[in-house]
């Protein structure tokens, strides 16, 4: 019989070392151990359950727990009303693990606490290993492009991901690294958690949100540091002209980044910003520095093959299935290559061709835009003209100003309608615009314009 493949639970060398912050204070590898192996022990019997656990540290404890009890840990993007009773009629038995008294989720819940956790100064060690054909965690997409799809992901293959993005990030072990994006994220669980905990760096609790909390959160952790975020808070965080802590990387996924605003972003912090490019089926596969390039190139062992007219298929490496993109690219080789957005973004509107991103990103490079973004109204029916509409944060503009600024840009064709200004974007935790908040939105009372 085959030896089954086992990977540790950590990279840290030693008990002792530190491993996370947890409410300011240095939490060592032997204790966040101790505290996995507790929990482990006080998990209620099911096949699967929710970690609603905002706390960084305490979902990366709840992970591992369940890893360690065999639980299938369930990771959707949003925790709305809707989307529990859609996971609920699909697991019967779902419970759910959260951090807040008052989290509102219709699910038996198990408060995660200190009381559940280890006695202060106890520490495990070595520690545990998992086979690596164990299946952890199913994320679910954004739904960003419809209903949020459910994907199952495997120890070995978050391991084996966790490494491939330490060699394309240039990270060796001793980094600390701060999210502005939440773990429950398939870009935020490989690359605020994994990434830490797989490489022998340090793991910070917090999610900032507001420039200044970004700010005094990079203060509190010690150098390298490392800022995973996205294009909307990264651009935030430039435009409030905060002066921050020396920064090793900035890292950045959700969305593209234009090379405009990345050199910006790079001239303001004095690191290199490296782009991330991936999905919830596979992970990251491609990583960019987005000032001095267009062209992606794949994380090691991964590999693209051609699937007919700009679309391909990502094999190798921590890839353990072939999976098609859900990208329109252009190759440049085998590990190379252009994006050219979404298939499910392309639309035609009167026999004239554009994609939403790049509608978006006109939209966005308006002088007074705030933030913006293209999106269909409604479901096309067959053989209906398009309609496109747009969102727009614009205090200082008129629809006017803001419609012929649009016609200096883009093909009259692809003009919203309708237009419609309002106070923000319906932005989820990671950024991200799901498309029914983007359709609900166009139906709420409407901002002076």
């Amino acid at each position: 019989m085959e030896t089954a493949i086992l990977y540790p639970l950590i990279a840290h060398g030693d008990a002792a070392r530190p491993l996370a912050r947890l409410a300011g204070r240095e939490r060592s590898a032997g204790r966040f151990l101790a505290d996995v192996v507790e929990l482990a022990e006080r998990l209620p019997e099911r096949d699967a359950l929710l970690n609603a656990c905002q706390n960084r540290y305490l979902f990366a404890v709840t992970l591992y727990a369940c890893a360690l009890r065999g639980i299938l840990c369930l990771l959707p993007a949003s925790h709305s009303p809707e989307t529990i009773h859609q996971l609920a009629a699909d697991y019967p038995e779902l419970g759910c693990l959260s951090d807040q008294s008052d989290g509102g989720i219709a699910l038996p819940t198990l408060l995660i606490d200190e009381s559940l956790l280890a006695a202060p100064g106890a520490s495990h060690w070595p520690p545990p290993s998992l086979p690596a054909n164990r299946r952890i965690a199913r994320v679910f997409t954004s739904g960003s492009t419809g209903r949020p799809q459910g994907h199952d992901k495997y120890w070995g293959a978050l391991v084996e991901t966790t490494r491939a993005g330490m060699e394309s990030l240039g990270l060796a072990s001793g980094f600390s690294v701060l999210g502005t994006v939440p773990a429950q994220h398939m870009y935020g669980l490989e690359s605020t958690l994994l990434l830490p905990l797989l490489g022998g760096g340090l793991l910070s609790d917090e999610r900032p949100f507001y420039p200044a909390d970004i700010q005094a959160a990079l203060e509190g952790l010690p150098a390298p540091r490392v800022l995973v975020s996205t294009p909307f808070h990264l651009r935030t965080l430039l435009e409030s002209g905060l002066a921050v802590p020396e920064l090793a990387l900035l890292t950045s996924a959700t969305a593209p980044l234009s090379g405009e605003l990345a050199g910006q972003l790079e001239d303001h912090f004095g690191a290199p910003l490296l782009e991330i490019y991936g999905c919830t089926e596979t992970g990251q596969l491609a990583t960019r520095r987005s000032a001095l390039t267009e062209e992606w190139e794949c994380m090691p062992g991964v590999a693209l093959q051609p699937d007919g007219a700009e679309r391909a298929i990502a094999h190798g490496g921590h890839v353990w299935q072939a999976q098609p993109l859900n990208d329109r690219v252009e190759l440049c080789g085998a590990r190379r290559f252009r994006l050219l957005g979404r298939t499910a973004d392309l639309v035609n509107v009167a026999g004239k061709r554009s994609s939403l991103a790049y509608l978006t990103q006109q939209l966005l490079a308006i002088p007074g835009v705030a933030d913006g973004v293209f999106f269909l109204p409604e479901e096309e029916s067959a053989g209906a003209v398009a309609r496109l509409a747009a969102l727009v944060v614009a205090p200082k503009l008129t629809r006017a100003a803001l419609l012929a600024a649009l016609r200096q840009r883009i093909d009259a064709a692809f003009l919203p309608r309708p237009l419609k200004f309002v106070a923000a974007l319906p932005r989820n935790t990671t950024g991200k615009l799901p498309l029914t908040a983007l359709r609900a939105a166009l139906h709420e009372p409407a901002t002076d314009d």
